[in-house]
């Protein structure tokens, strides 16, 4: 499956639209996980807790558009998108959606 940010496919042409896909991926922080970033947060530098955390919530929202894309009958997706909100009362869930339109190319 190709999955692009463009809204073409270099080589290659789209014969049919089979309607817009997401994948939706929400994912809490732990204590654990929270606690370490804070350190980080205080002693200065990167999060590496959080930067894993956000990496996998990424790749599991494209393998669900992936699926969804697939399930349509689609081989591509075009024009994806991905965005991010934390949510919750404390602000310690993490939300990344991926969207785009599934496509046939040949």
């Amino acid at each position: 499956m190709i999955i692009t940010t463009t809204p073409s496919i270099a080589g290659k042409e789209i014969i049919e639209y089979r309607g817009i896909v997401f994948g939706e991926v929400i994912s809490g922080i732990n204590v654990i996980k929270d606690f370490a970033a804070g350190l980080s947060n205080f002693f200065g530098g990167r999060s590496g807790t959080y930067e894993d955390e956000l990496l996998r919530a990424r790749e599991c929202a494209l393998q669900e558009l992936e699926r969804r894309a697939e399930a349509n009958g689609a081989n591509a997706v075009v024009g994806v998108d991905i965005d991010y909100e934390v949510l919750g009362a404390d602000n310690g869930m993490l939300m990344v959606t991926a969207s785009g339109t599934a496509v046939i190319v040949k």
